[in-house]
């Protein structure tokens, strides 16, 4: 697959398997699949959360998950070294009152890739955390019941800090938040938001995840385009990530990328 000037488009930053107990198939399934489609380098990113979410479901790996999910991808790193460069990484999601035991976490193992993202809101008179990317009805209402532009608003401002806090290498998926709400349009407040969080990342040298599997809900990735250009002309490096939940969908959507990064490639 052509890589562009500013992309590698043989390498999949972020992919779930399993472990996270929402995608499906082990982690030797994606890696036959990345070998399979070309693909010379790949990062897992699977989900940690803070303890105290109040959620209806586990989307996330616990401490002794980590554990089992190191000792795979080790022994699978040995097994394909020949064929595929593998990282072990993980998908950091922020929360204000947590974010201690979160840097605690982190900091106890090397990780080849730290994802940041805020997945889980807390809101007073809610019976659950609002998943802030979920396409489940009850997450959607209870978004909606809560009012969106003020969710969005939080969303931004908490990415913001947990880029601050966090010791992350790349932003994960900026713009999805809500994205499966009908009709939804940013205000020029959250532009201002998105301009300081993209100077955020500038400042502490992380890159930007084009996740493409925004094609599938949008027809573009998360972010969107004006937002990629924004983090183009900042000259900060932009990472693909397929966001996998199966092992066919590993490196989704990349032959559309060329294209779309094409315009922008002057700007670099």
């Amino acid at each position: 697959m052509p890589n562009t000037p500013l992309i590698d488009l043989s390498f999949d930053g972020h992919m779930h398997t399993r472990w996270c107990h929402h995608a499906t198939g082990t982690m030797e399934e994606y890696v036959l699949s990345a070998i399979d489609k070309g693909l010379s380098h790949i990062v897992f990113l699977e989900h940690m959360e803070a303890t105290g979410v109040n959620y209806f479901e586990t989307t996330w790996l616990t401490d002794q998950d980590f554990d089992d999910y190191f000792a795979e991808g080790q022994k699978l790193q040995k097994k394909y070294d020949n064929q595929l460069r593998i990282g072990l990484g993980v998908e950091a999601g922020y929360s204000v009152t947590q974010h201690q035991e979160l840097q605690d976490r982190l900091s106890r193992r090397s990780w080849d890739q730290i994802g940041i993202s805020y997945h889980f809101m807390p809101v007073q008179g809610q019976a659950f955390d609002l998943n802030l990317v979920s396409r489940q009805k009850r997450n959607v209402q209870a978004i909606a019941e809560t009012g969106c532009e003020g969710v969005l608003d939080n969303y931004f401002n908490t990415l913001i800090e947990a880029v601050r806090v966090l010791p992350g290498t790349v932003l994960c998926h900026l713009d999805a938040a809500l994205r499966f709400q009908p009709d939804l349009q940013l205000t020029q407040g959250h532009w201002q938001q998105i301009e300081e969080l993209l100077d955020t990342v500038k400042t502490k040298n992380m890159a930007l995840e084009i996740n493409t599997s925004g094609f599938a809900v949008r027809g573009t990735p998360f972010p969107a385009p004006a937002i990629i250009q924004m983090a183009i002309t900042r000259g900060i490096p932009l990472v693909a990530g397929s966001d996998a939940h199966r092992a066919e969908d590993v490196g989704r959507f990349f032959h559309q990328l060329p294209k779309l990064l094409g315009q922008f490639s002057a700007l670099k």
